[in-house]
């Protein structure tokens, strides 16, 4: 059995999807990975897909990318778990007063997903997408790194 490995950066300095230009919220982002690793990714029978977020202020998820409501419902919940605004009790305001409200979501959603790869394709639900949710009011390019692994 050979282990192959391939490692593809996406989203920059690629200039045909910068996040730069996305706002605020859950954005779905499964197409446009695929489009980076397709190549790659179907050279693999078997294996993983390891995605990783260079930044500490946006998350990855993987939902439902079907109803709307789920990325309006997660809205609710995070706004209501972790308060932001002037009035909230966080200390670390240093980029502004949604700076450490924007690291908690951060954390709680986190910055990696691993996925199963079948037959060169991610082996995903019929409902799953991969969101990337911007937690910045004023978002910056983002980063992330796809680690293929497999056979």
């Amino acid at each position: 059995m050979m282990l192959m490995q391939q490692t593809s950066a996406l989203f920059s300095p690629n200039p045909a999807w910068k996040t730069a230009t996305l706002r605020r919220g859950y954005h779905l982002v499964a197409s446009q990975i695929l489009k980076e690793i397709r190549p790659d990714l179907s050279e693999f029978k078997s294996g993983f897909a390891h995605l990783f977020l260079q930044h500490t202020s946006a998350s990855l998820t993987i939902n439902e990318n079907y109803d709307s409501d789920v990325r309006g419902d997660t809205n609710t919940f995070l706004n209501k778990i972790v308060p932001e605004g002037r009035s909230a009790p966080w200390k670390h305001t240093l980029e502004g007063p949604d700076d450490m409200p924007v690291h908690i979501k951060s954390s709680m959603f986190d910055c990696t997903l691993t996925l199963p790869i079948t037959d060169g394709k991610l082996n995903m639900g019929t409902w799953q997408g991969i969101w990337l949710r911007e937690h910045r009011n004023a978002p910056t390019v983002r980063r992330v790194v796809v680690t293929l692994n497999g056979i």
